[in-house]
């Protein structure tokens, strides 16, 4: 009888360390620290960044001008995806509640013009956990080498209207931390089943710059954008280069502001809206 008690006695224990280590677990997750997580309930997340139609195939500004990129240069880091529940909402602010986070390393500096940037893949990332990551972060940062080294966004290309041609190249210095929520779009994404692939995306909607001729004046999309015309009567014979520091002076107060206040909304999830806030 004696041997029996003591069996009972050590199976008690061990159910007691397990069922201890399951809560530490469960507030480990609660608490949005990082956990190992089961290589049987994992699979990939690849990062993608998208320009869209607009900036492979051009468009037409809400002034008329017919544009078309060689290069559209975005600049990232900090890039970092999690899973929330409930969903993260914008409404929320920076304040993010998550239950599990995976970041991607380093700086990623893309084309979005390039035709074949359908979208554009960053990077991928094996056995992370199952779940479904339905927010995201990242900064736009300044390039340290190549094509937009010293730009976050480095668009060049040309504008046609009524038989003028302006071959340009804008640089814009300002960096800007983006958070938002789920994708918003035709399809789901950034599902992870185990042993599966999903991919989550970082969109950049360049009409919120230009503007859309396909759309009336008084939408709200062209009410907020700039347009290219202030653009092109900086141009001359035929060409322009600026950035932003030479904007500043040479774009009436109103419309450098207004391509300020664009720089925080240029970046979406899909169609889902982003917070954004200017770093330095």
């Amino acid at each position: 009888m004696k041997k029996y008690g003591l069996i009972i006695v050590v199976m008690l224990l061990l159910v007691s360390v397990l069922f201890m280590s399951g809560c530490n677990n469960e507030d480990m997750l609660a608490n949005g620290d990082e956990t190992t997580a089961d290589p049987a309930e994992t699979g990939t997340l690849v990062f993608t960044a998208d320009g869209e139609e607009f900036i492979r195939e051009g468009f037409l500004s809400k002034d008329g001008w017919e544009l078309s990129f060689d290069q559209a240069y975005v600049t990232m880091g900090g890039i970092t995806a999690y899973q929330t529940d409930p969903p993260y909402d914008t409404g929320q602010g920076w304040d993010i509640d998550y239950q599990v986070k995976v970041e991607l390393d380093g700086i990623h500096s893309v084309n979005l013009a390039d035709p074949t940037n359908d979208p554009a893949v960053l990077e991928e990332l094996a056995e992370v956990p199952a779940g479904h990551y339905n927010a995201i972060s990242w900064e736009m940062l300044r390039a340290s080498e190549g094509p937009s080294s010293g730009y976050s966004l480095f668009l060049v290309g040309q504008a046609e209207k009524g038989g003028e041609v302006v071959d340009f190249t804008l640089g814009i210095e300002q960096e800007v931390a983006y958070l938002g929520g789920d994708y918003i779009g035709d399809e789901r994404k950034g599902i992870v089943t185990p042993n599966g692939i999903a991919d989550l995306e970082m969109t950049f909607h360049f009409d919120h710059l230009f503007g859309d001729g396909e759309e009336d004046l008084d939408d709200p999309l062209n009410q907020e954008a700039l347009g290219f015309e202030p653009l092109a009567v900086l141009a001359v014979d035929g060409a322009l280069e600026v950035d932003l520091a030479y904007l500043e002076k040479a774009f009436s107060a109103e419309d450098y502001e207004l391509l300020l206040s664009i720089l925080t909304h240029l970046a979406h999830v899909g169609e889902g809206h982003a917070l954004a806030r200017f770093i330095n």
